[in-house]
């Protein structure tokens, strides 16, 4: 008795709106994830007073030194594979299927964190600058639940859509915090300007933590890949938007950074900011003693937006990879499917919603602290994740062109990976080293959440691979699969001589 072919799936379902981004858009996604205003106003104002240290510009410089290493690779791999699950299908098609699949589930776990953790900074900053300002009392997870409405709304509308939002507010979010910089060093404590936090000695007793928040604040210049489908001009559109972007980061982050500490003091901004994480830390009081109250106020807003644009932002990337895991049957297939209307992954953005709903629900319940608990500690631990996705990527990357480098230069395909890999393994050792002094504990503190998020990345990528070589078991198409993006359906179809086995 023969058994008929697989139906073949819908075009429209299963397959990502086509040719409506553009560089500009791309850009947008990969900036708005980390936007100067939330990084700075919010991450390092919490990181000088749970981290301990000024050192903040000299890590940023270092991370994007080594991310840069990086792209050459990553931006050359996205030339010959196009997914939206980027980290994911380059670490299948480098390093084998089944550490591809562990990958995924330490991303998904990765991404849902640094999204669900932007609520607790919204709540935060929004509930107090309406008690300041118009004397209202609102809980901190009322107005995330209103940010989280907001963004379940947009995730499901036109890609094109969502970027034309991301544009408007980073554009006025760049232009103020240039102009914050220049009020900054112009009121430099003591008269001079201090260049003390570009020095190891700053960041030495507190390197690996200050990394991590460094890793976590440039987490989005990957996304241009994960985009690529829905881009015009696909090869041009990766590489510049993934250099531009970092390289916008990185200027923005480290001198902003660095402005406003030597506003405050570079001796006095590590007290200054303990005395007040309650309060959402020292960068916007140390603003507005230098200009006004004027600045303060346009900043928080800025501020609050920034943060709402960055969880729209990661909720996109989130979606996308739950989007390509169903469409190759890593996840269950309905995952898969976009709406027909707008091209949108709407299982996935559905998915996200409902997992940022009960985080919410829970710190709401359990009384935890939204700045420290929500938004700190589950930032930071979802930029450690993808610190690890980067160092396997930067692996697969050798091992891909090992086996075929076909149309790309010595520095692409193996010299600046090699490079990249050996600063990372480096930087993760420093992070893992110190992962109690990233969460605030002293050395040698007894928690759970000092093992505990390291160990549920490690536990997540051993399902993944346990799951995977099920997969190869059960249904060996949907195995051959795993990491063929947009050919996934295709090669479904194909005898299973004609596929690359790893």
């Amino acid at each position: 008795m023969s058994v008929p072919p697989p139906a073949r799936p819908s075009v429209v379902s299963q397959a990502l709106a086509r040719d409506r981004l553009g560089v500009p858009s791309v850009i947008m996604f990969a900036l708005t994830a980390a936007a100067p205003l939330m990084v700075v106003g919010a991450l390092v104002s919490t990181g000088w007073g749970v981290v301990g240290t000024t050192g903040f510009p000299l890590a940023f410089l270092i991370i994007a030194v080594i991310l840069a290493l990086f792209s050459f690779g990553y931006v050359a791999m996205s030339r010959h594979i196009t997914n939206a699950g980027a980290f994911y299908s380059y670490i299948a098609q480098g390093l084998g299927r089944p550490l591809g699949v562990g990958g995924a589930m330490v991303a998904l776990i990765a991404y849902n964190l640094l999204q669900v953790g932007l609520y607790g900074a919204f709540g935060a900053f929004l509930s107090q600058f309406l008690a300041d300002k118009a004397q209202l009392k609102v809980n901190w997870w009322v107005v995330a639940l209103v940010l989280w409405l907001f963004v379940a709304v947009l995730g499901l509308l036109r890609v094109d859509v969502n970027s034309k939002v991301l544009m408007i507010l980073l554009g006025a979010e760049l232009i103020v915090v240039t102009i914050f910089d220049v009020i900054f060093f112009s009121h430099p404590a003591g008269g001079s300007l201090s260049f003390e936090p570009w020095t190891w000695s700053a960041l030495q007793d507190s390197a690996g933590p200050a990394f991590a928040v460094a890793t976590t604040a440039f987490v989005g210049f990957e996304a241009a890949p994960v985009f690529a489908e829905e881009a015009r001009s696909k090869n041009r559109t990766v590489a510049l938007a993934t250099f531009l972007g970092l390289a916008v980061m990185f200027l923005s982050y480290s001198l902003t950074s660095w402005a406003a500490s030597a506003s405050m003091g570079v001796d006095q901004t590590v007290a200054q900011a303990r005395d007040s994480l309650d309060t959402g830390g020292p960068f916007f009081p140390a603003l507005i003693a230098a200009s006004g109250s004027w600045a303060g106020d346009v900043g928080t807003v800025l501020l609050i937006t920034s943060i709402a644009a960055a969880a729209l932002s990661y909720h996109n990337t989130t979606a996308r990879y739950a989007f390509a895991l169903g469409r190759e049957r890593v996840l269950p297939s309905f995952f898969g499917r976009t709406r027909a209307r707008s091209g949108a992954p709407m299982a996935g953005s559905l998915f996200q919603t409902i997992i940022a709903a009960a985080v919410v629900v829970l710190f709401a319940v359990a009384g935890w602290d939204p700045l420290v608990n929500l938004f700190f500690w589950l930032g930071t631990a979802g930029g450690v994740g993808v610190l690890l996705l980067v160092a396997a990527t930067s692996l697969s990357v050798i091992f891909y062109f090992i086996r075929d480098g076909r149309g790309e230069g010595a520095w692409s395909r193996l010299i600046a990976p090699i490079l990249a890999t050996l600063a990372l393994a480096y930087v993760m050792w420093q992070v893992f080293d110190n992962f109690g002094l990233l969460l605030g504990f002293a050395p040698g503190t007894e928690n759970a959440a000092v093992w505990a998020f390291p160990a549920a990345y490690g536990v997540a990528a051993v399902i993944g691979i346990i799951w995977a070589l099920i997969l190869r078991a059960l249904n060996r198409q949907d195995y051959e699969a795993i990491g063929l993006g947009a050919r996934a359906n295709t090669a479904r179809l194909e005898p299973l001589e004609s596929a690359e086995v790893h």
